[in-house]
């Protein structure tokens, strides 16, 4: 299936101090790198070694990502780490939305393998009640509308499909109910943005990633100027800035740690 255009993926090895360092990114649902992009070039200046795959069915079309689930988008990103892990000496991994789930699910998995999360509107739950009949719509419709382009910045196109695969969704309900189980296993510093203002994701999910994970070491931060793709929207510098004085604080402590 031919990948579309704006869905490239993107990886830089990293350079000079920071190299040491590698950052894993994960796009959301019927998304693609697009929506990281920004945010990964602006870790890759900074010297960071950076990754950010396209997870199976995104960027081609919506009827190809229905014939994919969960594991197929957990496991291209367990691998990214796995080699990641190989190349550098810590690994912080990053999401948006359901990228967001899956980085929560990786370090439930890989505990201190992970030195740290961000979570950019992460989405481990709904309170849509049509959910309730997902199974069964699934069986019968191919899709809903789109949640595309939730961006408040004028003139910006994700680049995500106008179809809300429903196959594809039911197996997204399947992986957040895990991840919800599994929460308490979270213990790395996490770094949360959240939009006040967000169409797609609502609050529960943030704050029942707040009230169940186990890390000490946890910021949330409010983007006021925001919809849900933050990543490319008004305050999206904000998050590279504030994403990046995360992971040099954590690098720079086990430096200090490893020095002593």
């Amino acid at each position: 299936m031919p990948v579309q255009g704006h869905a490239e993926e993107f990886r830089s090895p990293g350079s000079g101090e920071n190299a040491a360092v590698g950052v894993l990114l994960s796009h959301g649902f019927t998304g693609s790198p697009k929506a990281m992009r920004p945010f990964a070039e602006h870790l890759a200046a900074e010297g960071y070694g950076v990754a950010v795959p396209r997870l199976p069915g995104h960027g081609t079309t919506w009827q190809e990502m229905n014939t994919t689930g969960w594991p197929d988008w957990y496991a291209v990103l367990d691998n990214e780490l796995a080699r990641l892990r190989q190349e550098h000496d810590q690994v912080f991994v990053a999401g948006l939305s359901m990228g967001g789930c899956l980085a929560l699910r990786l370090a439930e998995e890989h505990g201190t393998d992970i030195s740290g999360l961000v979570l950019i509107n992460p989405s481990v739950r709904s309170d849509d009640r049509r959910l309730m009949v997902l199974p069964a719509l699934a069986r019968v419709l191919p899709s809903f509308p789109g949640i595309a382009n939730d961006i408040k910045k004028p003139g910006v196109d994700e680049g995500a499909y106008d179809r809300l695969p429903l196959r594809a969704l039911l197996s997204l309900s399947q992986l957040w109910k895990l991840t919800r189980d599994d929460l308490a296993k979270v213990t790395q510093p996490v770094l949360m943005f959240r939009s006040t203002v967000d169409h797609v994701v609502e609050p529960s999910s943030g704050r029942t990633v707040l009230a169940s994970i186990s890390s000490r070491d946890v910021t949330e931060t409010l983007l006021e100027d925001s919809y849900h793709v933050a990543t490319l929207d008004n305050d999206a510098p904000r998050i590279f800035t504030d994403a990046t004085a995360f992971i040099r604080r954590l690098s720079d402590v086990r430096q200090v740690g490893a020095d002593a």
